[in-house]
């Protein structure tokens, strides 16, 4: 059987070494680096030529979704396995169609991540079982006229931050962007979102499951 060779990107180390000692307890993987950040996983990609990315949603830099994208946009075709560790289901879709794949909620990597590195590593996709089952209990016949679906990734990448209570200047930290893109940001999305405060979105995140 080849070995796998992944790189782990998450920035909590505790995070990390459970993931490795996971992998490592099956024979045909093999964790060849790690990343602190997103930015850090860019570099390791392009320098140690993994097989598979396995990559956290959420990094205190730039997000996964903007590694997978960069990755993608420079030609890079590595499979991208994201985590994520919150009931974010709404973006499996968009990592897919992004290029990810594969997408496992973090509360499944005991019992599934060997599955999915493996998948994946041999060219396949793969959905996490309970992601699957929120994608799917997600879908109605009214699903397409939820005003989140409509909204940019970073649009909804800056709807969730404000919905956690997150500042305008927090949020431009964690996304690496200014504070006045990330107040155009909310300017535009409370109009797409028909919401006239940031607890309008935080009500709303939650009767949608967002959080």
């Amino acid at each position: 059987m080849a070995t796998i060779n992944i790189l782990i990107a998450d920035d909590h180390p505790i995070v990390r070494r459970g993931l490795e000692y996971i992998a490592q307890n099956a024979r045909d993987i093999n964790v060849c680096g790690e990343a602190e950040n997103g930015f850090s996983a860019l570099e390791k990609v392009r320098e140690a030529d993994p097989d598979v990315l396995v990559l956290d949603m959420a990094m205190p830099d730039i997000s996964g979704m903007d590694v997978l994208k960069q990755l993608r946009s420079e030609g890079n075709t590595v499979p991208v396995l994201i985590l994520s560790g919150g009931q974010e289901e709404q973006y499996a879709v968009r990592a897919l169609k992004a290029g990810a794949s594969g997408y496992l909620s973090k509360e499944s990597v005991e019992t599934e991540l060997i599955k999915a590195i493996r998948s994946v590593g041999s060219g396949r996709k793969y959905i996490g079982l309970k992601t699957a089952e929120r994608i799917a209990e997600s879908f109605s016949s009214t699903e397409g006229e939820n005003p989140h679906s409509y909204l940019s990734d970073r649009e909804l990448d800056v709807m969730l931050q404000l919905a956690r209570g997150f500042k305008i200047r927090e949020i431009a930290a964690k996304l690496n962007l200014s504070s006045t893109t990330v107040s155009t940001y909310r300017s535009r999305l409370l109009k797409k979102m028909d919401a006239s405060s940031n607890a309008e979105l935080t009500l709303y995140a939650i009767r949608h499951r967002l959080l």
